[in-house]
């Protein structure tokens, strides 16, 4: 009943030693930090990744002077006001906030850009965030809040003519 297929490809005996899976790994900022510098008491960090990662954190912008006329879009994005990951500082754990796209795709890469260009409407915000609208107003309703009861908590100023 089941004849073997023509033109099925037959597989020589060393193809059929499968190897090992490698499974991709998440790995937390803090895991990074703490491989990269178990490697390097060790001597085994890679002179080439050490000049890169020399020059990254040596161009990379201080300050919003140094890169509010930097190119875009804005290719550091472990910069915190950088839209296309973001990073829970809990867990250091990453989202990408645009999986189905590359960081070029995107119109805005830095939230002080979208900050600087004023009042935007709600859908807006929401096609910047990849988010609904609905969801953006929830997020402003809880950040005025927070801002809300953090003010009502200090303590009244003095007037400075006293």
């Amino acid at each position: 009943m089941n004849e073997p297929n023509e033109n099925a490809p037959v597989l020589a005996e060393e193809d059929k030693a499968e190897e090992p899976r490698h499974r991709s790994k998440t790995m937390s900022r803090k895991e990074m930090a703490r491989e990269m510098r178990r490697r390097r008491l060790l001597g085994q960090v890679d002179p080439e990744e050490e000049d890169l990662m020399k020059l990254v954190d040596e161009s990379r912008p201080k300050t919003r002077a140094d890169c509010v006329n930097g190119p875009r879009p804005c290719l550091f994005v472990s910069c915190k006001h950088n839209l296309y990951l973001d990073v829970n500082p809990e867990t250091g754990s990453i989202k990408l906030n645009f999986p189905d796209k590359e960081i070029g795709e995107l119109q805005y890469t830095c939230a002080l850009d979208v900050a600087e260009k004023g009042g935007i409407t709600l859908e807006e915000v929401g096609e910047i965030m990849n988010l609904t609208r609905e969801r953006i107003r929830q997020v402003e309703t809880r950040g005025l809040m927070k801002i809300r009861e953090a003010t009502e908590a200090e303590p009244p100023r003095k007037a400075q003519n006293e």
